[in-house]
């Protein structure tokens, strides 16, 4: 049987046109369900409050950063969403007297207009939000040398490039309202992907790359940072890849409530424990992958029930 039309934009693919009794599965766990869900390879973490959430997505990056060496440089990939555990990175390190002078940070993804990333003058540019988060706030004599931070670009190649410069201790990210992680969001219904999307070992082979946004990707990024305002933002945009998430040796979702609703929150740990990738849920492929952790702060779960409003 034909998978059915998005119900969101028909002519791209996303969790609508997943088996509704697997969504339904996935709207009833409760959260002690989810815990539930944790099996070798991917763990299932709650925290009691927003300090506690924020600390220990802090705290991952001092963990990776703490292993650096001349011989064994270290680094972490992180987002921007959330960017809450930036400036308390920073403090740490500050406080800390952290050297990084052999630890590594690399962006996850940035805009893309006008054949080439957005200046870093964009008010939406996530290198400009780094740096004034988190990396400019670093005392002076303790910053990592600017060769380290590693920022997407339009030409790929250097980027895609570092990552063999140092080790990736973890890789963080955020959860879509599409279920992506960075900007791996599902392809368009087109082409050989008409009647079904990418397998997964299709999807799992792209790298860093310029995408197209769905539609409802472009409408939350113009929620959560721009007022609502849906003509501020780019409609593509420069994102690390599968090839470079599997480089890493964690990958590490917070999901605080903020960015995905209540029911994806469930579906992609749900697929990812049950191993059920799909690229119609670019998340789920994360099941596939060796060390994942989602990280829940437990009063951002909410609940799949009605509620009129």
């Amino acid at each position: 049987m034909p998978r059915p039309l998005s119900r969101i934009a028909p002519d791209w693919w996303d969790y609508t046109t997943l088996d509704a009794e697997l969504i339904r599965d996935a709207a009833a766990l409760t959260e002690r369900d989810l815990t539930a869900l944790s099996r070798p390879g991917f763990r299932v973490a709650f925290y009691d409050t927003l300090e506690d959430f924020y600390l220990a997505e802090a705290l991952e990056y001092i963990t990776a950063w703490k292993q650096a060496t001349a011989d064994d440089p270290v680094g972490i990939c992180g987002p921007i969403g959330p960017t809450e555990q930036l400036p308390l990175v920073a403090r740490l390190v500050n406080e800390l007297g952290l050297n990084l002078r052999h630890a590594h940070f690399w962006g996850m993804d940035e805009w893309y207009e006008d054949g080439r990333e957005v200046p870093v003058t964009h008010p939406l540019s996530f290198e400009k939000a780094d740096r004034e988060l988190c990396f400019d706030r670093i005392r002076p004599e303790l910053r990592m040398p600017e060769a380290n931070l590693h920022f997407p670009k339009g030409d790929v190649g250097p980027y895609v490039a570092s990552w063999k410069t140092a080790r990736c201790a973890v890789m963080q990210g955020g959860q879509g309202d599409i279920k992506h992680w960075a900007f791996n969001d599902p392809l368009r219904r087109e082409g050989k992907y008409k009647d079904a999307p990418p397998s997964p070992a299709e999807y799992r082979a792209l790298s860093t790359r310029v995408v197209d946004l769905h539609p409802v990707t472009l409408a939350q990024n113009a929620r959560t940072s721009g007022g609502g305002n849906i003509t501020m933002v780019p409609q593509r945009a420069i994102t690390v890849g599968p090839v470079q998430t599997w480089q890493a040796e964690k990958v590490s979702i917070w999901q605080a409530g903020v960015h995905d609703n209540p029911l994806g929150q469930r579906l992609t740990a749900l697929m990812i424990s049950k191993g059920l990738p799909d690229s119609s849920v670019p998340m789920s492929l994360l099941a596939d992958h060796p060390n994942v952790q989602f990280n829940y702060y437990r009063g951002g779960l909410g609940t799949c029930a009605v509620e009129m409003h």
